[in-house]
């Protein structure tokens, strides 16, 4: 049986390089510091196992993005990277200027390969700059200042067609007053995309504990509240509307990568921890790898792969996760394509009694999105949609 959404959404190929300098107070990622250098030949070659595995997997199919995200993928030579993107043009086809991420930090160190990873192929780069300021860039962990951030940030400006940089607002005692000024400041830096996430307290990080303590104090729901409408309006202002709940960019330059999952489109995933979803047989494939990075090495060189978990969804889990996906754009989603999902519609009643709240809009015939009230209380409205 073919799949109605193959071709409209897009084919992704995510990378996951699992190191980092040092853990971060407040991030839940799959990363992991090493104190002895890492054998980045046999990663590498671990990669190309992998991937050779998934393309058995997918059959022959166009990539419309790559993604190498981690971790810190900019502690990778740019060697590493030119092999895993050679491999990956190897067993798909790759389109010639199509979106090629990599994730960096903003430390010198990491800056002086930005040339090496444009030479290897990539174009696109997301800086994990988190803050504009000294002291929060100490609280929240990070192994840059702001002076070396803005260094990087010019250096990426210079070397790669496109950039993108990360901030994290809704920080202990931040008020309206300095997060808009930090983000028109931010503004002034960026070249078209910009990725804004609020301070969350994720189960398992030292933030946790401490916040558990009393000893944080992040703001409350309608400070926080606050703090995204300010967001909102400061970034459309400066010609960066979101696109997406936390993404801002110019007209034309969301990420392709990204809206490849916000549209329910298809991807692989390889490396330690990544997750796939892609059809196979006629059904949406969920894949999960391994998460310790020399475990899943030597999963992959025993057996080819390192995929630990896997799920093939029902047409009714497809519907869930296409909601929870699609209801985070601006640009909503296809009812129809719902129904061919799942089988069935949307309960027309339910839209129209969130339409009636002023938490959704119709666009068009078919298609619904959330209003920027219905964008805070996000989940309640999947929710409703999908009971």
């Amino acid at each position: 049986m073919s799949h109605p959404d193959k071709a409209e959404t897009g084919f992704g190929v995510y990378v996951h390089w699992p190191f980092c300098m040092a853990k971060c107070p407040y991030c839940d990622f799959n990363s992991h510091v090493r104190h002895q250098p890492v054998d980045q030949q046999r990663f590498a070659a671990a990669f190309a196992r992998e991937l050779a595995t998934m393309r058995e997997r997918t059959g022959q199919r166009t990539v419309s993005s790559i993604f190498l995200g981690g971790g810190t993928p900019s502690l990778m030579q740019p060697q590493t990277v030119g092999s895993i993107l050679d491999e990956i043009a190897r067993h798909w086809h790759v389109p010639q200027g199509i979106e090629i991420t990599l994730e960096a930090n903003p430390t010198s160190v990491e800056a002086e390969r930005f040339r090496g990873y444009r030479t290897a192929g990539v174009n696109r780069v997301s800086l994990g700059v988190q803050a504009l300021n000294d002291p929060d860039l100490r609280r929240l962990g990070r192994m840059h200042s702001v002076e070396e951030a803005l260094v990087a940030i010019g250096l990426a400006r210079e070397i790669f067609p496109r950039l993108s940089f990360d901030l994290i607002y809704a920080r202990p005692d931040q008020t309206i007053e300095a997060w808009r000024e930090e983000l028109a400041r931010a503004i002034s830096y960026a070249a078209d995309h910009l990725s804004l996430y609020q301070l969350t307290i994720e189960e398992g990080t030292p933030f946790f504990n401490l916040w558990k303590a009393g000893r944080l104090v992040t703001p409350d729901g309608d400070h926080a509240a606050a703090l995204y409408a300010e967001t909102q309006e400061v970034t459309a202002r400066h010609g960066l509307p979101a696109y997406e709940i936390s993404n801002h960019a110019v007209s034309g330059a969301e990420s392709q990568h990204n809206l490849v999952y916000w549209r329910y489109g298809e991807y692989v995933g390889v490396g330690p921890g990544a997750h796939g979803r892609f059809i196979e047989n006629g059904t949406r494939t969920v894949t999960i790898t391994e998460r310790h990075p020399e475990t899943w090495v030597q999963k992959v060189e025993t057996g080819g792969h390192g995929v630990v978990e896997e799920e093939f969804l029902s047409g009714e889990q497809e519907g869930d996760e296409f909601l929870l996906m699609g209801l985070r754009l601006v640009e909503g989603i296809d009812l129809s394509r719902y129904e061919r999902l799942t089988g069935h519609s949307v309960k027309e009643k339910r839209v129209i009694s969130l339409a009636e709240q002023g938490l959704i809009e119709y666009v068009g015939n078919s298609r619904i999105r959330t209003t920027p009230e219905g964008a805070i209380v996000l989940n309640s409205v999947i929710a409703d949609l999908a009971a």
